[in-house]
């Protein structure tokens, strides 16, 4: 378990992240036609998934946005958005920006990624959604960066995520 906090209060998340080098749990997510996706989904390609709350909130908003302004150059990457909002409402967002760089999932039938990722908010008035993190999976699934933003309202490091990419 994890401890982070919301404005200064603290909460606990369900788990720690996946460690470095270790094979990156299985994902069973939602895209924006409803169909179920997985890490076979997007064999071949290293994955950054930026595990948001809620993208109806300012600092999940901008680190969506400038996660797609990085996508262009990382073309053998797929950046992956993770939040517990409906996938109608992650298309509408992503629409609305002009957002074309990443992918939304949604957890809508599971928190199990979650609880797998240890993301799962526990507690506190954010219980039941993710917290803030960056997990950077390479094309053969291992993972090769992580981060939890110790404050939620906090954005994530940007330059290292990106920098594990190579």
């Amino acid at each position: 378990m994890a401890s982070i906090t919301l404005k200064g209060s603290p909460c606990s998340t369900s788990g720690e992240l996946p460690a470095i080098g270790t094979q990156a749990p299985e994902i069973l997510l939602v895209d924006g036609e409803l169909n179920d996706v997985n890490l076979a989904t997007y064999a071949g390609k290293k994955k950054l998934l930026n595990i948001v709350p809620s993208l109806d909130t300012a600092t999940c908003a901008i680190s969506t946005k400038k996660f797609n302004e990085h996508a262009v150059n990382h073309k053998d990457t797929v950046i992956l958005i993770v939040s517990a909002d409906l996938p109608f409402a992650q298309q509408r967002f992503c629409n609305d920006e002009k957002l074309s760089n990443v992918v939304p999932l949604a957890m809508m039938r599971s928190r199990d990624f979650a609880k797998d990722y240890g993301v799962l908010i526990n507690d506190g008035p954010l219980a039941g959604v993710t917290a803030r993190a960056v997990v950077v999976i390479d094309e053969n699934d291992k993972v090769i960066y992580t981060q939890l933003v110790p404050e939620i309202v906090d954005e994530p490091d940007y330059e290292s995520a990106l920098k594990s990419l190579g």
